[in-house]
């Protein structure tokens, strides 16, 4: 965490400061089979609040690598508790060519097309939770936001977006809605776990390929 932490100040004085939390391949017993068979991993994750000097408390950041031709893993999440801000951002030739911002409350599902890396930030003052669906077949990749020192954004705790000079030029943050995608049952009523009561619906996460309609709706 330290290379993407705004504040570097703040940093110094809390190098061991904990986070958040990950808890990796969760699921119910009777439902292990068929998670492993659809190369699947549920995970939950834990932020508590926190202000990381001048800017809010935040995940690392990273991207996924390529499943098919052009595109990358995907990836859904889903607000359980408190509220959370996805910033995304695209990278084609060298440059960031979009950033996007996903304002979520608890039911909100968010959907990470292929080809855009992603933080999560924790912009309140009560702890956030969020679940998320991904493929198990690849590692996330650390490294682009390491090196850039974050993404493109740094969301302060004043309610402010300020650029990451490292990044350069980049295109003006725009805000978007969560999506829901009822043909597969992601709604906001729907407890995201219970879509591994029917595979099909997960997948996109895959098969990025076959579902370039979902993708379509969820950055508008």
């Amino acid at each position: 965490m330290a290379d993407v932490i705004a504040d570097k100040e703040w940093l110094k004085e809390n190098m061991d400061a904990e986070l958040y939390y990950m808890f990796r391949d969760l699921w119910r017993a009777e439902d292990r089979e068929t998670i492993l068979q659809n190369r699947l991993r549920y995970d939950i994750t834990i932020i508590p609040p926190r202000r990381m000097g001048m800017e809010f408390v935040k995940t690392q950041g990273h991207y996924h690598p390529e499943c098919c031709p052009g595109l990358t893993y995907p990836e859904i999440y889903e607000v359980q508790e408190g509220r959370a801000h996805y910033l995304l951002q695209k990278k084609e030739e060298g440059r960031i060519v979009d950033v996007v911002l996903v304002e979520a409350e608890a039911g909100d599902k968010v959907i990470i097309p292929p080809n855009y890396g992603h933080v999560t930030i924790n912009p309140s003052e009560e702890a956030l939770r969020m679940a998320n669906w991904v493929s198990n077949a690849f590692a996330s990749l650390y490294q682009e936001f390491n090196s850039m020192g974050g993404a493109a954004y740094f969301e302060l705790v004043d309610g402010r977006f300020v650029r990451n000079p490292r990044y350069g030029e980049v295109p003006e943050l725009r805000r978007v809605k969560p999506a829901e995608i009822p043909e597969l049952g992601i709604v906001r009523e729907m407890d995201m776990y219970e879509l591994i009561k029917r595979p099909s619906s997960l997948e996109f996460l895959n098969r990025p390929d076959r579902y370039m309609w979902v993708f379509d709706r969820c950055l508008r």
